[in-house]
């Protein structure tokens, strides 16, 4: 994203019309909406990269020493299944246990030796689980929205998956409102109804040429004006190149407003100048307005979504630019007391079967409270 100052475009009323048009209004409203998702979006840019740090030096270390001390926590359970000291009821909790942990770690490595500890406690074999729990989803999404996801989406990529399911769901819909169009293309039309539709065609027609030949306009303008080769002065030629370079990219991603903004930064055009733009020019430059604001929305959530899968956040959790700092100093706190848990009490109680034993009715109690939740503590 340009990160070139910008300056802010508004109509203001004018001193023998007091009261804005609705075309007036409308330019206002969407140009406030325009400067706010590109604040949204430049938060997201900025928040990225000091969360990235922070994941990097202060959380990935500690849950790299979490892992750890989980995987020798399952490896103690095991060897006390072993044990004469539990009894049968005991037992199918530690196995529970184990599964849990081990499944949880196994989501982030590939690990034979974690894979045949699952396998031992569970009966079964983690890959086929994992496998089977993959389809599961995918047949229930594919149930509840009606789609077929197929068999080319990595299952394993949350964001892949949702934005397959989103792309089926679009398609339908637009199959079906073709459908209905053909259906009433079938019925046969009188002549007033195939002269609105012609008409209708020619007015679409003639309002995208429109919209194409405003911003052609406004870039035609901002070309003649800084056009490098006509520039004698070196330094000038150089600011010149670097504005045409601005001018070109917005005028191939369509942006009227950063083209009409530069026009501003270059005193092409003033405050007063954008009170007479006439009604049917404003009516076209807030179509593409709109388009512009459609597709900072995709940007945002483009990033949202990447930001997600890169962090392991589910695709349905809200975040934000905000609260991500917040959330990711919320984690090292809690991988720092389950840190400390682990090493003073848990890992110790194996030195003492009464201890263990008193853990374990502990657990299970806490799991008898809450029958939908995972085993307390992990």
């Amino acid at each position: 994203m340009n990160k070139t100052s910008r300056h802010s475009l508004s109509i203001t009323p004018a001193a023998d019309k007091p009261m804005l048009s609705t075309m007036q209004k409308a330019f206002n409203t969407l140009i406030e909406k325009i400067e706010n998702k590109r604040a949204a979006l430049a938060a997201w840019e900025e928040a990225i990269p000091a969360h990235q740090a922070k994941y990097a030096i202060d959380l990935l270390p500690l849950k790299t020493t979490y892992d750890g001390l989980r995987i020798q926590f399952a490896q103690r359970l095991d060897q006390a299944c072993d044990g004469k000291t539990l009894n049968k009821t005991e037992r199918s909790i530690v196995a529970e246990l184990i599964i849990q942990i081990v499944g949880e770690l196994l989501a982030d490595r590939d690990d034979p030796e974690l894979k045949a500890l699952y396998s031992r406690h569970s009966g079964s074999d983690f890959d086929a689980d994992v496998a089977a729990e993959l389809e599961d989803s995918k047949s229930m999404l594919e149930a509840v929205f009606s789609v077929e996801i197929g068999d080319d989406v990595d299952l394993t990529s949350p964001v892949e998956v949702a934005e397959r399911v989103a792309s089926q769901v679009w398609e339908q819909q637009e199959a079906e409102a073709r459908a209905r169009e053909e259906n009433k293309a079938k019925r046969k039309k009188t002549a007033k109804q195939l002269a609105a539709k012609a008409k209708k065609e020619a007015e679409q027609e003639a309002q995208q040429a429109e919209l194409s030949q405003s911003v052609r306009e406004v870039y035609r303008k901002l070309a003649s004006a800084l056009h490098p080769d006509r520039e004698s002065d070196a330094a000038e030629r150089e600011r010149k190149t670097a504005l045409m370079q601005r001018v070109n990219q917005a005028y191939a991603r369509n942006n009227l407003l950063e083209l009409l903004e530069l026009q501003l930064e270059l005193e092409h055009i003033d405050q007063d100048a954008l009170k007479t733009i006439s009604q049917d020019r404003l009516k076209h430059y807030n179509a593409i307005l709109k388009e512009q604001i459609q597709e900072l929305d995709a940007e945002i959530l483009h990033v949202e979504m990447d930001f997600k899968e890169r962090f392991n956040y589910s695709p349905f959790e809200r975040v934000s630019p905000k609260s991500i700092m917040t959330t990711i100093k919320q984690d090292i706190a809690a991988l720092r007391e389950d840190i400390h848990l682990l090493e003073t009490d848990l890992l110790r109680m194996f030195d003492d079967p009464k201890k263990l034993k008193a853990w374990l009715k502990q657990v299970k109690r806490e799991a008898e409270m809450d029958r939908d939740e995972d085993f307390p503590f992990f």
